[in-house]
């Protein structure tokens, strides 16, 4: 129970396979009261579905394409729990033309998009999420290796990601000052309905299944685990940090 009393979100929800799923029910298990989000009332069905019957669950919506739901996000939060002790961020999108074909041809448009969505969107949800932050708060957000490694097909979402974890280290900085730390987890390719928008997803996970020092697969509950222990007391000297749970694959070289 390494999160008993411990309140926070995890933002956003999409089905049973997401990455997020699996660290809202983590949290929970570990004693977290957890408010679950969804990007809209149609997707808010399939969240209420995984919650059902399950104690210490809340839902919420959130559209991290519109601004002013920033703001009415922090009002429930206030109205529900008060003040709150983590916050997982868990949201990457670019429209479908920006990961097909050439980087080079992204559009201005799309670009927007997708940074604003997948990077600017952390420091927007502190930025309106702070005041409820308790301290030794943990902020929490995803990214993956395509951040610092050009990696085929995954395109505009590999600068997001770039910024998303230049983000973080800014964060940690600023919140640092409240005893609130942000940290990233950067898993391996992982069978989710954001990553099936990459094409060659399945043959990107059987080649770091087959290539990494450990010769066992790694998926959403691996990722969950190392989410519990960044959400925990047990990580209160951990800021600004990427934890790759990829297997060992990142460490190999060529």
């Amino acid at each position: 129970m390494l999160l008993e009393g411990k309140k926070g979100l995890v933002l956003n929800v999409l089905n049973k396979n997401s990455i997020g799923w699996a660290i809202a029910d983590a949290a929970n298990l570990a004693g977290a009261t957890v408010g679950i989000g969804a990007q809209n009332d149609r997707l808010l069905d399939g969240v209420t579905k995984l919650i059902e019957g399950r104690e210490r669950f809340d839902p919420f919506t959130i559209d991290f394409s519109d601004d002013a739901q920033f703001d009415l996000l922090a009002e429930q939060v206030k109205e529900k729990y008060g003040k709150i002790d983590f916050i997982v961020h868990s949201v990457g999108y670019a429209p479908k033309e920006a990961l097909n074909g050439r980087f080079i041809e992204t559009t201005l448009a799309d670009f927007q998009t997708a940074m604003s969505i997948s990077a600017f969107s952390l420091g927007r949800l502190c930025q309106a999420l702070e005041p409820l932050m308790n301290e030794d708060g943990s902020v929490l957000t995803l990214s993956y290796l395509g951040s610092t490694r050009a990696v085929k097909n995954y395109n505009v979402m590999g600068v997001c990601k770039a910024a998303l974890e230049a983000t973080v280290r800014y964060l940690a900085v600023e919140l640092g000052e409240k005893g609130i730390r942000v940290n990233t987890l950067s898993p391996g390719p992982v069978n989710t309905v954001s990553g099936r928008g990459v094409n060659g997803l399945t043959d990107m996970i059987k080649s770091v299944h087959e290539r990494a020092p450990l010769k066992r697969p790694y998926g959403q509950t691996e990722v969950a685990g190392s989410a519990v222990y960044l959400l925990s007391d047990l990580s209160k000297g951990v800021t600004g940090q990427i934890i790759f749970i990829d297997s060992g694959f990142t460490i190999l070289g060529v």
